[in-house]
């Protein structure tokens, strides 16, 4: 019975220990972390608008997460959510688009989050993606420029995919053996579409 308890509260002190230090590592790194996170956005977001002098948030109820979440789910867009958008100005303070922050669920893997860059015309300037975690080898392949570059300066309305090769600028190849990850992206992209012409529409970009 004494060995029972011994070892009882030996294994509870090394618990507690294991959860002191794991605590201990988390405020250590967590700062770091969410430093590096925000540094990988921003660099995400200067690829998709590489001629942006600056960013600054829309400062309109109809453009807040709130709004957007509306606007999604007036479209059909049940698994994606806008993260963040912000305006896109130019060395004058002239108004140039919008980049976005975006997450779509219908990953194979999980969630995907991504940024995109749109002028005030419509034009998709392109997609950066910051996590993913799908299949190597197949739906991993989203992370590179051979699909990502498809949805690159294309002005369209929103976009579908084919298995048989785009044969219109409002079409994406999708990628072989993942079917789930192309969706998943085309929904997201898509979402960010809707709700530009939300912004659009609303005035809120010629500010």
């Amino acid at each position: 019975m004494n060995n029972i308890i011994k070892n009882a509260l030996i294994l509870m002190a090394i618990t507690l220990v294991a959860g002191i230090l794991l605590g201990g590592v988390y405020e250590i790194t967590k700062n770091p972390i969410k430093q590096q996170q925000e540094t990988a956005k921003a660099e995400a977001y200067k690829a998709v608008f590489p001629d942006a002098d600056k960013l600054e948030a829309i400062e309109d109820q109809k453009a807040s997460l709130y709004s957007a979440a509306a606007v999604l789910s007036e479209n059909g867009f049940s698994a994606e959510k806008i993260n963040e958008v912000l305006r896109v100005l130019d060395a004058s303070g002239k108004s140039l688009g919008v980049v976005m922050n975006v997450t779509t669920g219908e990953g194979y893997g999980g969630d995907i989050i991504f940024t995109m860059g749109v002028r005030n015309d419509g034009t998709l300037n392109g997609i950066e993606i910051l996590t993913i975690n799908e299949t190597a080898g197949l739906g991993m392949k989203a992370d590179e420029d051979a699909f990502k570059s498809q949805f690159k300066d294309k002005n369209v309305e929103k976009f579908s995919y084919t298995k048989g090769g785009a044969q219109s600028d409002d079409q994406i190849d999708a990628l072989s053996g993942a079917t789930i990850t192309t969706n998943a992206m085309t929904n997201g992209v898509n979402a960010g579409l809707a709700f530009f012409k939300s912004l659009s529409e609303g005035g809120l970009l010629d500010e």
